[in-house]
């Protein structure tokens, strides 16, 4: 909308996918605590579990939106690949992300070596990928993805099991303010922000 960046893919993982997600990351144990994310008092309303994926299921993940993936932003190339860190967010009703702008971030895997956490020397992200583990037929109800302009909604995006949104994140003119609205009374929200590379 407007010279923002913003897009959307659905079926980027099946139900089945989602599903294993979503009770891999509940198994994990989400928690208040965000590691290295710093937001005001009441901004963030939600329970987090930030986790490394295997380098093999990022490249398949990758794989299923690379021909979507603008191989260029503002003169800077991708790298054809996404940070390993993934970040899984769970809203229960009455809670929301309130209008906030993403960081970008360094690439993270684990060193294949040590198994240490490692972040990537080269390269930043530039679009966040969120990743919706379940909507509307799943039981969710609201918790919509809000692209603003000001206060001024321009896309309302649903939660939908295997959707995919993109858009531009970092302190920079084009990047998209968003918000999660709140979520009512029905099944929790899962979504998975992930980092998009670029040189």
């Amino acid at each position: 909308f407007g010279d923002k960046l913003a897009f959307q893919i659905d079926g980027v993982i099946s139900p089945d996918e989602s599903r294993r997600l979503i009770e891999y990351t509940e198994a994990l144990g989400f928690r208040q605590a965000a590691p290295g994310i710093q937001t005001p008092p009441g901004m963030r309303q939600n329970t987090t579990v930030h986790w490394m994926a295997h380098p093999r299921d990022v490249e398949i993940l990758f794989s299923r939106i690379e021909e979507f993936v603008p191989p260029e932003i503002e003169n800077r190339q991708s790298m054809g690949a996404l940070s390993h860190r993934f970040n899984t967010y769970r809203y229960t009703a009455g809670q929301q992300f309130r209008p906030h702008l993403d960081g970008d971030w360094p690439g993270f895997s684990v060193n294949s070596r040590t198994h240490t956490l490692e972040y990537w020397k080269k390269g930043r992200s530039m679009l966040s990928m969120l990743l919706y583990l379940n909507g509307r037929e799943e039981g969710v109800v609201g918790g919509d993805t809000l692209l603003l302009d000001g206060q001024t909604v321009m896309r309302r995006v649903n939660p939908v099991c295997g959707r995919a949104l993109f858009f531009r994140h970092g302190i920079h003119t084009k990047s998209v303010l968003h918000a999660g609205d709140v979520l009512a009374e029905g099944a929790s929200k899962y979504v998975v922000r992930i980092n998009v590379m670029y040189q």
